[in-house]
């Protein structure tokens, strides 16, 4: 900890867009200072020139560094990884070693080391460390995060799916087989490296799906699933790029037990989320909407039956760089540290 008990931050990939919303949310949380900004094709830059919107930061002339874990640990007690998936994995136990807590926001340590090669197309380098990580999903798993070296900070799209499915899975209100995930992510989910499907001419005017029918965020939603319920269910998922720049909706169907209702469905995941302060669950009849979301680090969740074909839809809303990213992985910092969980955390949307 530095002078007067503040957390010393470092932000490892400072340069992208998750990487500029944590500095951006950070800068409001009261118990932590960000002391190191790492990258790596954008280092000799300083803050401001890499994301001109914090360029009224006390920190936006601070210039970007080489990802150094010698220099990290000097700087600082706590280091988010917000690097591309198969990076941080071997940057990330020469920190833990060195005493720096992390919380990890690409996908190296959400999984077994068996699924990295099918799933990410990399045999992992510090599969040590993978029994040990945290799956940092709060609502559910937050009892677990307190005090933990390494959270695996989950995905944009796991994120609703896990919280929608999983009370309703637990109650016996649904089937955890055959799973239906339809998933809609705007830009920035896509990071900030240009590349021709995410160009304007390419994405305007456009609706359409990828990584079909092997993302990687199928193996987090069943594993997440399986540890909050112990029920091992199989999912399908269908993500689709929207023209839209932040925002993930996800609509899940299930196959309803016998006689379950929507406000069954509703009363399940209102009691399991009666106290998480960034649930947002709709009464029945309501729809959600990925917009009154942005910005802030809450999620959204709508639920109802449809009789006609047995089936359960649930629906949830985030926005991908809050709640489902640096917002979630400031809340894990939250809790990893003893702060409060809300700290530092919008819960009001910027709209419209």
């Amino acid at each position: 900890m530095g002078q007067n008990g503040t957390l010393r931050v470092a932000v490892l990939g400072a340069s992208g867009y998750a990487g500029g919303e944590l500095i951006r949310l950070l800068a409001a949380h009261s118990r932590a200072r960000v002391t190191f900004l790492g990258a790596r094709g954008s280092v000799g830059q300083t803050l401001a020139q890499a994301h001109p919107h914090l360029g009224s930061l006390p920190i936006a002339g601070e210039e970007l560094q080489e990802i150094d874990g010698a220099a990290i640990a000097d700087a600082a007690d706590l280091a988010f990884c917000s690097l591309p998936n198969g990076t941080s994995s071997t940057i990330v136990p020469g920190l833990l070693e060195a005493g720096v807590r992390v919380i990890d926001l690409a996908g190296d340590f959400r999984l077994s080391a068996a699924d990295y090669p099918g799933w990410y197309g990399f045999d992992h380098p510090s599969a040590d460390w993978l029994d040990k990580a945290v799956y940092g999903l709060p609502e559910l798993f937050g009892d677990r995060v307190g005090g933990a070296q390494l959270v695996a900070n989950p995905g944009c799209y796991p994120t609703p799916v896990i919280l929608g499915m999983a009370p309703l899975v637990s109650a016996g209100l649904v089937e955890p087989t055959a799973i239906r995930v339809d998933g809609k992510t705007g830009l920035s989910g896509a990071g900030r490296a240009a590349n021709e499907a995410s160009l304007f001419a390419a994405t305007e005017d456009s609706v359409r799906p990828y990584r079909v029918p092997g993302h990687q965020h199928i193996p987090e939603m069943e594993r997440g699933i399986e540890m909050a319920t112990s029920a091992t269910p199989t999912v399908l998922f269908v993500p689709h790029l929207v023209p839209t720049v932040r925002g993930v909706l996800t609509t899940s169907y299930a196959t309803l037990a016998r006689g379950v209702t929507t406000d069954a469905l509703v009363d399940a995941l209102a009691v399991a989320y009666a106290g998480a302060p960034f649930v947002r669950v709709l009464p029945a009849g309501e729809m959600v909407d990925s917009k009154r979301t942005r910005g802030s680090n809450v999620v959204e969740l709508q639920a109802l039956a449809d009789a006609r074909t047995g089936t359960a839809v649930v629906v949830g809303a985030v926005d991908n760089l809050v709640k489902g990213a640096a917002g979630q992985a400031i809340q894990n910092m939250n809790l990893v540290c003893g702060f409060e969980e809300t700290l530092g955390l919008p819960s009001l949307a910027v709209y419209p």
